[in-house]
């Protein structure tokens, strides 16, 4: 299996019938996250569908998508009421 890496992914989405389906899309692979802002555990080609997917629903002048990986090297701090991401054993995309 092929390993994931961790990232935040984040959308900034004009109209409310795009921002839904970009809302319904990021949330398939998020193991975390709040309002524009989640946890997606991604593979390489998790990632390039995702990218492309989304390319495909945004409009590149009024929308914005961003895909940040996070370094695994770095310490995980959570706050309030967060728990630590936490990549699960099994992930279904459908």
């Amino acid at each position: 299996m092929a390993e994931r890496d961790l990232y935040l992914a984040a959308y900034d989405v004009a109209s409310p019938s795009r921002l839904a389906a970009a809302l319904a899309l990021v949330r398939g692979y998020a193991t975390g996250g709040q309002k524009s802002v989640h946890e997606v555990f991604l593979t390489p080609s998790e990632r390039r569908e995702l990218v492309y997917d989304m390319s495909l629903l945004l409009d590149e002048d009024d929308d914005r998508f961003f895909l940040l990986r996070l370094d695994p090297r770095a310490r995980t701090y959570a706050l309030g009421r967060a728990a630590k991401p936490v990549d699960p054993d099994y992930f279904y995309v459908g």
